[in-house]
């Protein structure tokens, strides 16, 4: 066998050097005693054991068995090699070939195990992995050991640095001590730089969570975009065909006038055109006998009407555009106050109108809540003072009131069965028992009502509505300028439920109505 294919034989599979100590498992292969531990104390992790070679599994961690007859194999093809001790290090004091396992800078020396447990420890010793030379641990100037270090110049130096050299006179630390030192400064910069990497990692994480709350609330508004717009298509698709159907019907009615009044006219002509023909006849008459009895027996002589055909059809033409240009401006402003509470509800362009009740206007029969935004029906009289703003109906008005600009309010009617809610003027009658004081009821008031049919009431005149589902929130849109007042469910999407035009006079108040077992409360 050849001296390369033999070393080859003798090299451990892990280290890929020729074998230290070798050792084998119940499998057949050997392995330094060091490495083989090694790879059992990674696998021991795991709890699971196998040969690296040949991946024979082991349940139990496997007793290594000495392999003395390859260890001696091993130092003998070692130490008939040239060269070979170049590239091993051995213990200097050892008589046959021992791998060492330390060196020392000031003896110069390396040892084994066994030669290490008998080596000074004094700290002038200094102790380091084995190395196969110790020149480049010399000083270049003085060829003696490096033992001191320069923190000034950041170098190691010798004694003679020390003394006579260029570091005279400079703070020098011996080796071990700026190790040390130089050490724990490393470590304080490290445990800097793990915490500062700790920051950013937490930066980093933040950022993505960041990042992924964005994109998860931009899908959000662009699913709202995309519901909103569609939504409005689908109103304005609506109005379109309604409008159609409108300007249709009323083009029928038209057309039907016109027709109607073609045939008398086409009558009319025949009976004209008959008169013509008879007045020529007795044209023809030279008798003046006869031309005078025929003349006084013909209708010749009857009175003729003038007809303004075009007049009329202009004025019914007219009045058909004015009707459907009051329904497209009624359309296109409840489209208007549609799409301006969608927009705010979904997109927050205009927040709530803070609102609180006034106690001093609540019914004793109503208690309202601490932070003064819930009002609840109560059998037991609250014994509160009476004033001038008191209702003796079951009402409670809010505190501010809105004599301009645009407000919105929303309203949970969820703990009520029955409800009745709106806004009223200031001037509403306050000390009245009946219904002529209860929101909607009265020229100074407008209100949603739910009580046992869902209606749209003012002056008391009811509007039966209809909701697709149960009506939990209600928002209330008033544009005091416009004159409009419209309500809406707060669902997903909106949904609108009326709108009343009127002409607002005096402040205006949110007022509620409560009935046995109900709660009303103002959302935030």
């Amino acid at each position: 066998m050849a001296s390369a294919d033999l070393r080859d034989e003798l090299n451990c599979s892990i280290c890929l050097d020729p074998y230290t100590d070798p050792v084998s498992l119940r499998c057949g292969h050997n392995f330094c005693r060091s490495c083989i531990v090694s790879v059992l104390d990674t696998q021991e992790a795991a709890g699971a054991y196998s040969c690296p070679d040949c991946r024979a599994e082991y349940p139990e961690r496997p007793a290594l068995e000495k392999n003395r007859k390859l260890g001696n194999i091993v130092e003998c093809f070692l130490s008939t090699q040239p060269g070979m001790e170049e590239t091993r290090i051995f213990c200097t004091y050892c008589d046959s070939p021992a791998p060492a396992v330390k060196s020392c800078l000031h003896c110069e020396a390396s040892f084994c195990e066994k030669h290490l447990s008998r080596h000074s420890k004094s700290s002038e010793h200094i102790l380091v992995e084995p190395i196969v030379t110790f020149d480049d641990r010399k000083c270049s100037t003085h060829k003696e050991m490096l033992k001191y270090y320069c923190p000034m110049d950041a170098v190691c130096i010798c004694v003679s640095c020390c003394v006579a050299g260029g570091h005279k006179g400079h703070h020098v630390e011996p080796m071990n001590m700026a190790f040390e030192k130089e050490k724990e400064k490393l470590e304080n910069i490290m445990e800097k730089l793990n915490s500062e990497r700790e920051d950013i990692e937490k930066s980093v994480h933040n950022l993505e969570d960041h990042r992924k709350g964005e994109n998860l609330r931009s899908s959000k508004v662009i699913k709202r975009v995309f519901a909103l717009f569609k939504d409005l298509r689908d109103q304005l698709s609506k109005l379109e065909r309604e409008l159609i159907c409108a300007i249709t019907r009323q083009e029928n009615q038209v057309l039907l006038q016109i027709n109607n009044m073609i045939q008398e006219l086409e009558r009319k002509k025949d009976e004209l055109e008959r008169k013509i023909h008879q007045g020529e006849e007795l044209s023809k008459f030279h008798d003046p006998q006869a031309f005078l009895t025929e003349l006084s027996t013909s209708d010749m002589t009857s009175g003729h009407r003038t007809y303004d055909v075009i007049g009329d059809v202009k004025d019914v033409g007219t009045q058909n555009y004015m009707s459907v240009s009051q329904m497209l401006h009624q359309g296109l402003a409840h489209f208007s106050d549609s799409l301006f509470m969608k927009i705010k509800r979904q997109f927050r362009v205009l927040g709530k109108s803070d609102l609180l009740l006034d106690i001093d206007t609540a019914h004793n029969n109503i208690i309202i809540s601490q932070d003064l935004r819930s009002a609840s029906y109560t059998a037991t009289s609250q014994n509160r003072p009476d004033g001038p703003k008191r209702f003796k109906a079951r009402q409670v008005f809010s505190a501010r009131s809105f004599s301009s600009g645009r407000h919105y309010w929303e309203v949970d009617v969820s703990q009520a069965e029955r409800w009745m809610i709106g806004v009223a003027g200031e001037s509403l009658q306050r000390k009245l028992v009946g219904k002529g004081s209860f929101i909607g009821y009265n020229d100074k008031s407008w209100a949603l009502c739910a009580n046992y049919f869902f209606t749209a009431c003012h002056n008391n005149i009811h509007k039966r509505l209809v909701s697709d589902s149960s009506v939990q929130v209600v928002g209330i849109y008033l544009d005091y300028k416009a004159g409009r007042l419209s309500f809406v469910q707060v669902c997903d999407p909106i949904r609108h439920l009326h709108t009343f035009t009127a002409s607002f006079t005096e402040p205006m108040h949110l007022a509620f109505y409560l009935f046995p077992g109900s709660c009303l409360r103002i959302v935030i």
